[in-house]
């Protein structure tokens, strides 16, 4: 049986909501909302960040095929240049919320922070990925449903490397974005490299 917890509170039409992609440098982030059933039980299930990418694929048809209902929300770089990363995370929550099957009446959230959805209550549970099965079932789907999306735009961009670093802050993305300069994908609002250059690329 998996050592995660299956509701915050029992009885009630609950979803886990999770978010990836909040630290990268480039593209969306992306937001689940999952609402599982009381007899789910998933072993391997887990924090999606201590599973393999292996794993977490695999892991994906099943949550989808035994969830009462999930979904997934998506806002832009150009979005979250626009109202900044924390707000970009609950708008993409929402998003995923808006777009499930089914009425959740309580939310728990990965984190600590969170902007109401509706008149839905809501829970932060710091670290919840690795607590309660609805939150890893969302933190699963909106990674793997991330990292396609960046696989996909890293066939148009093959010199920033997506495809493995996924838009992180990595040494090899951050030398690519000072060699070409950011792309429509890059976040601008973000750091992308120290802060002068950053000022030559917003003078250009």
């Amino acid at each position: 049986m998996s050592k995660l917890l299956p509701f915050f509170l029992e009885d009630v039409i609950e979803a886990g909501c999770d978010e990836a992609g909040r630290g990268c440098l480039a593209g969306p982030v992306f937001a689940a909302a999952v609402i599982l059933p009381s007899d789910f039980e998933c072993e391997e299930l887990n924090d999606s960040k201590k599973l393999t990418e292996k794993i977490r694929y695999k892991l994906r048809p099943i949550i989808e095929e035994k969830a009462l209902a999930w979904a997934v929300g998506v806002v832009s770089a150009e979005e979250i240049d626009q109202i900044n990363i924390l707000n970009a995370s609950f708008l993409a929550m929402h998003r995923a919320v808006e777009k499930l099957g089914m009425e959740p009446e309580h939310l728990i959230i990965d984190g600590n922070r969170f902007k109401k959805y509706k008149e839905v209550p809501h829970d932060c549970v710091v670290k919840g990925d690795g607590k309660y099965l609805s939150i890893a079932a969302a933190s699963v789907l909106a990674k793997t449903y991330r990292d396609d999306y960046m696989n996909e735009i890293d066939k148009q961009y093959p010199a920033y490397r997506w495809s493995k670093n996924k838009g992180y802050p990595t040494k090899d993305h951050r030398k690519a974005i000072e060699e070409f300069g950011p792309t429509e994908h890059h976040r601008k609002s973000f750091t992308l490299l120290d802060k002068q250059v950053k000022l030559n690329f917003e003078d250009e």
